[in-house]
């Protein structure tokens, strides 16, 4: 379990699952063999399966610790979700629960969850099934949203069905239950945690800043969904919602923080999971954390 502090405040890992997800060409179509060629010597074996070529993803969230609150960012992909679409992630019996008790919290202490973006492996968890219906998995917690980002997926309802699975499940019920904020972009949640926009993987994606004692810890939900795209910053995902402001945000973000001594807490990497991002010639590098 990966336990780290930033000045006065612990952070944890609570992940829910990992192993190969998708070639780099499906994961980030316009990436080239000659580009990931560049690359597969410092990816394989934590980062790429060799065998295979698929990139290794984690799933997780991050617990953070403060002097007046505990924190969750992200909530995984969850329990019991009806996902017909997405079989690896259909009506799933993960350990997530036990993995954040593991870090010595229970659902009753969480004081807010914090959501990087609304897409379906980052809110799973905000709801769990009781008697039929969702409800709040976490009973005391405000839930921040970006509000940017919520209107959006909220005018999108009929689009798509996984879309509307998501949110009427994973969303709307901590809604109407009354637990959720809808905020700013750059909405402070407390003296030293700011959010920060990061657009472009959706429309209201944020990363989030815990700034401590001197310490600064960037949880970047999905800016970077693998250490590929801090060698490569023009890689956006399939699934971004617009490429190119994504990849503005990238190049901003790493402009703004390599070799600042930030360490970057991403969703989705593997191997050590955490790092630094450095200078490296005209570009960039990740400098994981041991």
């Amino acid at each position: 379990m990966l336990t780290r502090t930033c000045g006065t405040c612990r952070i944890d890992a609570v992940e829910e699952s990992r192993g190969p997800f998708r070639t780099p060409a499906d994961m980030f179509p316009t990436s080239t063999p000659e580009t990931v060629a560049r690359h597969k010597h410092w990816m394989a074996p934590d980062y790429m399966d060799a065998a295979t070529e698929m990139l290794l993803f984690s799933f997780r969230s991050y617990v953070i610790r403060t002097e007046r609150l505990t924190i969750l960012v992200d909530a995984c992909i969850g329990n019991d979700k009806d996902r017909p679409g997405r079989p690896h992630w259909h009506r799933q019996s993960w350990p997530w629960m036990a993995n954040l008790n593991a870090a010595g919290v229970t659902a009753e202490d969480i004081d807010i969850v914090m959501c990087t973006h609304l897409h379906i492996d980052h809110v799973g968890w905000n709801t769990q099934l009781v008697d039929g219906r969702w409800v709040p998995t976490f009973p005391n917690a405000r839930y921040v949203f970006s509000e940017t980002e919520y209107r959006h997926w909220e005018s999108m309802l009929g689009a798509t069905q996984v879309g509307d699975n998501v949110f009427n499940d994973s969303v709307l019920p901590v809604v109407e239950a009354g637990r959720a904020d809808l905020v700013r972009d750059d909405h402070e949640i407390d003296h030293g945690i700011v959010l920060e926009p990061t657009p472009g993987h959706t429309p209201g994606h944020v990363a989030l800043n815990l700034t401590r004692g001197g310490d600064t810890a960037l949880f970047t939900g999905d800016l970077f969904h693998h250490p590929l795209q801090v060698y490569e910053p023009d890689l956006s995902s399939a699934v971004c919602t617009d490429a190119d402001l994504s990849r503005k945000s990238r190049y901003d973000f790493l402009n703004k923080y390599a070799d600042s001594g930030a360490i970057i807490y991403p969703a989705h990497f593997t191997g050590a999971a955490i790092g630094e991002i450095r200078s490296d010639g005209d570009g960039w590098r990740f400098d994981f954390t041991e």
